[in-house]
């Protein structure tokens, strides 16, 4: 086969064939196809589409691009779930081992944050000694002992996904559904998720920007991963606000910290987390309905249960457990101001994304891939859309090094907040 044929054939509207899509995706893994003609493929993709079995294909040939990872040595049903990513969304840390305590295992290979979305693993580092360094060996070891593990992605996993994630970033071509949606399910299926439960954010402070685009997504990734097998749930959730009150990786561990000691404040980030958790026990066959479902859940948080398995899975990656005991220990900012509202009046709405940017801004997050991140910096934000503020009023703290940066980000907050 001929790549450039190949190239023209879906820039003047062809259909590709399994065949042609297999050719092209380790072509472009093995170096015989070169960067300009994987822009040029990509480019053709985001102009006119994939049906849904080219898109299931390009998915699969993706998955199967390097190692895949088999999980029936040590579970029966393996279940995985993956939020599009949000502005204060720490679900992961609370709905995993709240999961893990219902009896599920759950082995989970999480990212890094990029922009304003917040990598999990950013989030756990904030505890010292904390490691998602683990190899497969280690993986299935610490799942089959303790039934909980949160590892960073492996390079060999779909590496296919890598090369294309890095050209559609300066060809823009992001913005294609079939291509975000195979990125995103090539990695769990090479991962070796019988079930899937996927968290598709939309708003302001969301990749996709309306409830439709978010719509669209989730069922092309449902679609994907029905048609490979497996059991895969959507469900949509709102990110024009953020989830919960913290923004900030040491921040927002603390606060799912709180909520696996049994509060259920914030109210949206403790619904959102019963939620997720409830779906993810469905799919997985321990519940037969979301009600019930979020009756074990609950239980796993009032036993206790769900906190332990989060500190067994700390102690395990070599993470310090006096930590979760006393969030106090985990790292502090030096400068704490208050967030004061300029003006009385109703919020009406919120710019989400220009929060999480002001976060970035602070320190919390990262531009580009490789930056240093500061564990301490970051919000909390006690206000809500709908909710009633007097001027003057505290309406939440800002936590940073700077003074520069923090006056800053006081502007930027206070904006998002009251004046778009």
């Amino acid at each position: 086969m001929n790549p450039v044929t190949l190239i023209e054939h879906k820039r003047d509207g062809g259909e590709l064939s399994a065949e042609q899509i297999e050719f092209f995706v380790r072509g472009l893994v093995d170096g015989r196809i070169a960067d300009y003609q994987t822009a040029a493929m990509l480019m053709a993709i985001y102009l006119r589409g994939l049906n849904r079995r080219e898109t299931v294909d390009f998915t699969l040939a993706m998955a199967q691009s390097g190692d895949t990872l088999d999980l029936h040595d040590v579970a029966d049903f393996v279940i995985d779930k993956h939020s599009s990513g949000g502005v204060g969304d720490k679900t992961t840390l609370v709905v995993q081992p709240m999961v893990a305590a219902c009896g599920v295992p759950v082995g989970k290979m999480s990212g890094r944050g990029l922009g304003i979305t917040g990598g999990t693993l950013d989030k756990m580092e904030s505890i010292s000694g904390w490691s998602p360094e683990l190899t497969m060996a280690q993986f299935k070891k610490q799942l089959r002992e303790i039934g909980i593990v949160l590892a960073g992605q492996s390079a060999d996993l779909a590496p296919a996904d890598g090369i294309l994630y890095s050209l559609r970033d300066v060809t823009a071509t992001v913005g294609s559904i079939p291509l975000i949606a195979a990125s995103i399910m090539s990695k769990k299926l090479a991962g070796g998720a019988d079930g899937i439960v996927l968290d598709v954010k939309y708003g302001s402070g969301a990749f996709m920007k309306t409830r439709d685009a978010a719509q669209e997504l989730a069922d092309t990734m449902v679609a994907i991963g029905t048609d490979a097998g497996r059991t895969t749930v959507a469900i949509l959730s709102d990110m024009n606000q953020p989830l919960g009150h913290a923004i900030g990786n040491a921040l927002e561990l603390k606060e799912a910290i709180t909520v696996l000691n049994g509060s259920q404040e914030p109210a949206d980030f403790w619904l959102h987390c019963l939620e997720i958790a409830a779906n993810m026990l469905v799919v997985a066959g321990a519940a037969a309905d979301l009600d019930s479902a979020k009756t074990l859940a609950q239980a796993a948080i009032a036993s206790g249960d769900a906190l332990a398995k989060f500190k067994l899975m700390v102690a395990a990656q070599g993470g310090d457990t006096a930590q979760i005991d006393d969030p106090a220990r985990l790292p502090q900012a030096a400068i704490e101001r208050p967030l004061i509202a300029p003006k009385s009046g109703k919020i009406t709405s919120i710019d989400t994304g220009a929060i999480g940017m002001a976060a970035v801004e602070l320190g919390a997050g990262r531009k580009a891939k490789g930056e240093k991140i500061d564990h301490a910096v970051g919000f909390i934000l006690r206000v809500k859309i709908g909710d009633e503020v007097a001027e003057g009023e505290e309406i939440g703290v800002i936590f940073g090094e700077a003074l520069d940066k923090i006056e800053s980000a006081e502007n930027a907050l206070q904006s998002a907040i009251f004046d778009h």
